[in-house]
């Protein structure tokens, strides 16, 4: 099994873990964290297993900076979007990517709520440009920098949840662009960039810089990803 192989295998093994969590009669909190811990184990469990020799850095896991010595490492989110699982929301996802040498090389995204994973073995192909151009954003804390930018640019705004399920609508052709500065980590967008990056999209810093991984810093503040004819449009904002 190659590497996109597996991440899109776990993927959706993960997302059906998960489709299955919700239903057992948990709510609130503890719904969510039986989701969090349920399959993060499943994923370090079929990493270690099939990739012994790779490092792995997860949301749900303590950071062994041991990480910093390998090429490769899997970064991970197991359930990205953790509020819109608990509500029952389609606008969650699963995050399975391959970092080697700092470059987000393989990444799969599941949407188990929509049946679907995408990855970088298997990329859409890039989907027509929407009129007028749309651009996903926060659906509880739109912030007011996305708002002018979409103004500016005659965009309008399609309100979503997760990393995951932003990145992923552009990928679909549902969005046009995703431009975010409020602070992520790398497993919030590290297979989506991957994912993105193989389906023929502008991926970057929203100063044009690269998308890197595997550093010691977790955080990455922000991040573009969008049709390439919008992007150096969008880049005058970074």
């Amino acid at each position: 099994m190659t590497d996109a192989e597996l991440a899109a295998d776990i993927a959706t093994e993960a997302g059906k873990l998960l489709l299955a969590v919700q239903k057992c009669g948990l709510s609130g909190k503890a719904l969510c964290n039986a989701g969090d811990l349920q399959a993060n184990d499943l994923i370090l469990a079929r990493l270690r297993a099939e990739r012994p020799g790779d490092a792995i850095l997860s949301e749900e896991s303590a950071d062994d900076l041991d990480r910093l010595n390998h090429r490769r490492v899997w970064i991970v989110d197991p359930l990205d979007g953790t509020r819109e699982f608990g509500e029952g929301r389609a606008d969650w996802a699963v995050h399975i990517a391959l970092s080697i040498d700092g470059v987000a090389a393989v990444g799969a995204v599941a949407l188990p709520a929509l049946g679907l994973t995408l990855c970088t073995g298997h990329p859409p192909a890039l989907a027509a440009a929407n009129h007028p151009p749309r651009m996903v954003v926060s659906r509880t804390r739109a912030p007011e920098q996305v708002t002018a930018i979409a103004e500016a640019i005659g965009a309008e705004l399609l309100p979503m949840g997760s990393a995951g399920a932003k990145a992923m609508a552009v990928v679909r052709g549902e969005a046009d662009a995703y431009w975010h500065a409020g602070g992520q980590y790398q497993w919030d967008n590290c297979a989506p960039v991957a994912v993105a990056a193989a389906a023929g999209l502008h991926v970057s810093r929203i100063d044009g810089a690269p998308m890197v991984y595997n550093l010691e810093e977790r955080a990455i503040p922000d991040l573009l990803i969008c049709r390439p004819e919008l992007a150096e449009q969008l880049l005058r904002f970074g």
